[in-house]
């Protein structure tokens, strides 16, 4: 695996309740009028569409142009649920007419499949961006400006770095498109098998650096001494410099049995840092979410007890049915106390972190509160929940803890539910929709912003957490234990101390009560 992107919150499948603005139907047209050779129009109407594919258009001078109507085909398992396509235009009475867009058609053919991906992407934005004024420029002008910039061009790339840049004008850098072959890796990775390295690669905002975030346990990545914090400078000899995550992780993935060589920047603990070139075989990672050990526990009393360490790394597809079998397991061992290790954690699948929230949860609790491009808000509330286990419960996190992960944290916590341990979280709370587009590429769109279910704002901020811990790793006389399958070093990490103290503190207050 070469990454997972950390950045993005998505989505397959509904979820109620589904905002009306989103999922009211309507029957208005949006036409686009694109310009033949001999300056007639060729009309494209935009309409209501549910779970298929329907293209109009008609010209009489052989210039065609379709475009996919079913505009919001929402991949994954959106937190606001978009099950249905929407049309172009909303129940503004500034789009209440038909708007004609006139551009001229590209000859080239690689160029002209562009322009379609373009109409797409231009009308899904227009509909759902969270941002109403597009960053208080014209977006219908855009449009046109960027189909004629693109009309001399030959080549696709160049073509689809016109549309990168259309869509950086928005000043959203989680509103981007990727190509088809990126967004099959994407897919792959939801889905849980790569063939790669087994990095989690991210650009870092303030430097645009490529830094790791986490490496998979027994990885090849992992085992070449490739650690968190590291910074990517050359994938086979090739600098990083303005790579995108996803372009990155392509570069790293690759058939099994090949190698790539990593350059890397690593800081020691002193601040040195060290330049070096690794080489790294590719192979079979299987992206399971979950992985966990039973801690014996020795409270203040010299009870000695039970606390199940549950490590979450991704928030994919199987992540909540993964959980959910780990928590049943551990609680027929005798587990007494939890602990859920969300640190370094950069998101997901929003679907999936609300789902492992209902885990711990009961009754009809918020989980989040979404705000949609008009400013309404709208909480997500869990209907009849069943918590598993009432046993208690800290949550570790930290600046690598991001999205899905700050969703989840914020719901266990702002319920009362969990304490949470740490650092100050990543700060990311917007949520992007995904689209595959005509050409198979996927278009991202920032189409929400959350907060807690405290109300608390956490896009830039982040959570605090309620007792901080150092990263430090101690010498301790604690025993140490095995998972099953490796043996773990989790007695020495000093926020697992941290947060067994305040385990213990729970437990003391509710044998005093």
């Amino acid at each position: 695996m070469g990454s997972l992107c950390p950045n993005l919150d998505l989505n397959p499948a509904s979820l109620s309740p589904v905002p009306k603005s989103f999922t009211k139907p309507t029957s208005k047209l949006f036409s686009l009028g694109l310009n033949c050779r001999k300056t007639q129009k060729f009309r494209v109407k935009l309409t209501q569409a549910l779970n298929e594919r329907k293209f109009s258009g008609q010209s009489n001078y052989g210039c065609s142009m379709a475009v996919n109507e079913n505009l919001v085909k929402w991949v994954g398992r959106g937190v606001l649920g978009f099950a249905a396509a929407v049309s172009i235009c909303c129940d503004s009475p500034a789009f209440a007419e038909s708007l004609t867009v006139a551009f001229p058609v590209s000859h080239t053919l690689e160029v002209n499949i562009v322009q379609r991906t373009l109409v797409e992407a231009w009308g899904l934005i227009r509909e759902t961006f969270i941002d109403p004024t597009f960053n208080h420029q014209d977006w219908d002008l855009k449009l046109q400006q960027t189909m004629v910039e693109m009309f001399p061009l030959r080549s696709e790339d160049a073509a689809y770095s016109k549309v990168k840049g259309m869509l950086s004008t928005l000043g959203d850098p989680f509103t981007r498109i990727i190509s088809p072959k990126e967004y099959q890796s994407f897919r792959i990775g939801s889905d849980g098998n790569l063939q790669g390295v087994g990095l989690f690669i991210n650009v870092e905002p303030e430097t645009g650096h490529l830094v790791v975030l986490s490496c998979i346990q027994n990885s090849p990545a992992a085992r070449a001494g490739i650690h968190e914090g590291d910074e990517l400078m050359e994938i086979n000899g090739e600098r990083l410099d303005g790579v995108a995550g996803e372009a990155a992780a392509q570069k790293l993935r690759g058939r099994v049995g090949t190698t790539v060589t990593i350059k890397v920047n690593s800081v020691d603990n002193f601040g040195s840092s060290r330049i070096r070139e690794v080489k790294v075989p590719r192979e079979i990672i299987k992206l399971s979410p979950v992985s966990s050990a039973i801690i014996p526990h020795k409270g203040p009393d010299g009870h000695l007890s039970k606390t199940g360490y549950v490590k979450l790394s991704t928030f994919s597809q199987s992540a909540a049915t993964e959980m959910e079998h780990t928590i049943y397991a551990m609680e027929n061992q005798g587990v007494q106390s939890y602990i859920l290790d969300l640190r370094n954690n950069p998101g997901g699948l929003v679907k999936a972190g609300l789902d492992v929230a209902q885990i711990w949860l009961d009754g009809n609790e918020t989980l989040v509160n979404t705000i949609d491009r008009n400013g309404d808000m709208l909480p997500i509330n869990m209907i009849d929940g069943h918590a598993i286990t009432h046993d208690p419960l800290v949550v570790l996190v930290n600046e690598g803890s991001a999205s899905a992960s700050e969703i989840l944290a914020g719901a266990l916590h702002d319920n009362g539910r969990a304490i949470l341990v740490g650092h100050r979280t990543f700060g990311k709370g917007k949520i992007q929709s995904v689209t595959e587009l005509h050409d198979g590429s996927a278009l991202f769109i920032t189409v929400a912003k959350y907060l807690s279910p405290a109300l608390h704002d956490i896009d830039q901020i982040g959570i605090a957490p309620d007792v901080q811990c150092t990263t430090d790793f101690l010498n301790s006389p604690k025993d140490s234990f095995k998972d099953g399958n490796s043996a773990s070093s989790l007695e020495s990490d000093s926020c697992i101390l941290v947060a067994e103290h305040q385990l213990d503190i729970q437990e003391s207050k509710g044998s005093a009560s």
